[in-house]
C-alpha cells in the first residue's frame, strides 16, 4: 500500500471501546496522530460512559460515543459513513470495534493481524513486537505501534496525558472544602464562586481502595494503615470509588484511625481535577490510577497477578509498582489452571507498599 501523506490528511477516526484505562492509554497515539496532521480532524469513538475522560483533551477534534443497544450502533456505524474518513484506526480489536472501523468505509483502515475479520482491513500489523523489535510491549506502545506502522513518528513514546479542566476544578474544590469543614477542620476556606482554585488541598494523597475484579482489590484495613502512615507525615487522605463500591469506602472509614474523607459520586472529569490537586496517589492497578499518572501526578500502584509489563503506569511522573514476588500457594497442589491468582494480590505487604510510598515522597 501506498505510505500516507500526513500532512494533507483531512479526517482521522481512532476507534477505542473499552474502559477507562484502555482510554488513558490511548492518549500518547492521539497525541502521535495530532502531530503529523496538525490540520486534521480527529475523532474518537468511545463507550458513552467512559467519553468523559477525554473531556477537553486538545489533541481530539469529536468525541463520538456509543451504548450497547443494536438501534444505537446502527445509528452511530451510518453516522461514521457519512463523516468520510480517510484512515479509520482500531485500537482495540473486538469484534464490534472491527465492524465500525468497517463502517466508516475509509479509503486505509488499519488494525492487527489477529484481529477478527482481517480483511475487513486495508492495513494489518504483524504485531507490536515486530513493529519495535523487541518483548514484552506497553499498551500505549501497543497502539502507538499501529499509528507508527502508518509512518506516525511515535519514537518518542510520548505518555498519557488527560485535560483538567476549570469547571472541574472548581467542582472539585468546592466539593473538598465542603467535606473538609465537615471533618471539623478549621482551616476550610471559602473561594469565590468562579475563582480556580490554586494548591489549598495541595497536601493530601488519593487512596483508590477498589478494583472491578478481585484480584486487583488490595485489602481495605492494608489501605487504612497506608493512611496512618500518611497522617503521621502530615498528609491527609481523600478516597474515591463508585457508588457500588461505597461499602469500601466505608470500610475504609472504619478500620483507619485517622480522617478519611471520601467520595463516590465524582464525575471522570472531577477525579481528574482531584487526581491533578492530589501530592501523591496509592491505589490498585486500575483506571483512576492511569487518570494519576496521567496528570503527573507521582503513583504507587498495587498489583496482584495482572500483567505489570502491559498495564503498568505510562508516565514521566515518579511511580513505583508493587507487588509480592513470592510464590503463591494458596492452592495447595491444585492448579489454578492459567487463570489469574485471586490471592496473590493478599501477598503484597503493607510495608512494601508504605516504602513505595516513603520513597516517592522523598523524589516529588
Amino acid at each position: 500500500m501506498a505510505k500516507i501523506d500526513w500532512i494533507n490528511v483531512k479526517r482521522i477516526l481512532v476507534v477505542k471501546l473499552r474502559s477507562i484505562g484502555d482510554t488513558v492509554l490511548a492518549t500518547p497515539s492521539l497525541k502521535a496522530l495530532r502531530r503529523a496532521a496538525p490540520n486534521a480532524q480527529i475523532d474518537i469513538l468511545l463507550e458513552n460512559w467512559v467519553a468523559p475522560v477525554l473531556e477537553g483533551f486538545e489533541a481530539v477534534d469529536n468525541i463520538i460515543t456509543v451504548g450497547k443497544s443494536t438501534s444505537e450502533r446502527v445509528k452511530i456505524a451510518r453516522h461514521l459513513r457519512k463523516q468520510r474518513y480517510d484512515v479509520a484506526f482500531n485500537l482495540h480489536g473486538g469484534t464490534t470495534a472491527t465492524l465500525f472501523t468497517f463502517a466508516t468505509g475509509a479509503k486505509r483502515r488499519v488494525g492487527f493481524a489477529d484481529y477478527q475479520y482481517p480483511f475487513l482491513y486495508t492495513d494489518l500489523l504483524s504485531s507490536s513486537a515486530d513493529f519495535w523489535g523487541r518483548t514484552p510491549t506497553h499498551s500505549a506502545e501497543q497502539q502507538l505501534a499501529l499509528v507508527g506502522f502508518m509512518g506516525v513518528p511515535v519514537d518518542d513514546l510520548p505518555k498519557t496525558s488527560l485535560a483538567v479542566t476549570d469547571i472541574a476544578l472548581r467542582s472539585i474544590e468546592e466539593k473538598l472544602t465542603a467535606e473538609t469543614r465537615r471533618s471539623g477542620d478549621p482551616k476550610a476556606e471559602t473561594r469565590p464562586v468562579g475563582s480556580v482554585p490554586q494548591s489549598s488541598h495541595s497536601s493530601f494523597a488519593l487512596l483508590h481502595p477498589a478494583a472491578a475484579i478481585a484480584e486487583k482489590q488490595w485489602a481495605t484495613e492494608k489501605f487504612a494503615r497506608v493512611a496512618e502512615c500518611l497522617a503521621e507525615k502530615g498528609m491527609k487522605t481523600v478516597a474515591v470509588a463508585t457508588p457500588g463500591e461505597r461499602k469500601v469506602l466505608d470500610n475504609l472509614i472504619a478500620e483507619a484511625k485517622v480522617p478519611v474523607i471520601t467520595f463516590d459520586d465524582l464525575t471522570l472529569p472531577e477525579i481528574t481535577a482531584l487526581a491533578s490537586k492530589a501530592s501523591l496517589f496509592v491505589g490498585n492497578d486500575s483506571g483512576i490510577a492511569h487518570i494519576a499518572a496521567a496528570v503527573k501526578t507521582p503513583v504507587v500502584v498495587i498489583f496482584g497477578s495482572s500483567n505489570i509489563d502491559h498495564w503498568r503506569p505510562w508516565t514521566d511522573a515518579p511511580n513505583e509498582i508493587v507487588f509480592s514476588d513470592k510464590p503463591c500457594n494458596h492452592y495447595k497442589g491444585e492448579t489454578n489452571k492459567g487463570l489469574p491468582d485471586p490471592k496473590c494480590i493478599e501477598c503484597v505487604e503493607i510495608t512494601d507498599v508504605i516504602t513505595s510510598v516513603e520513597r516517592i515522597l522523598k523524589s516529588s
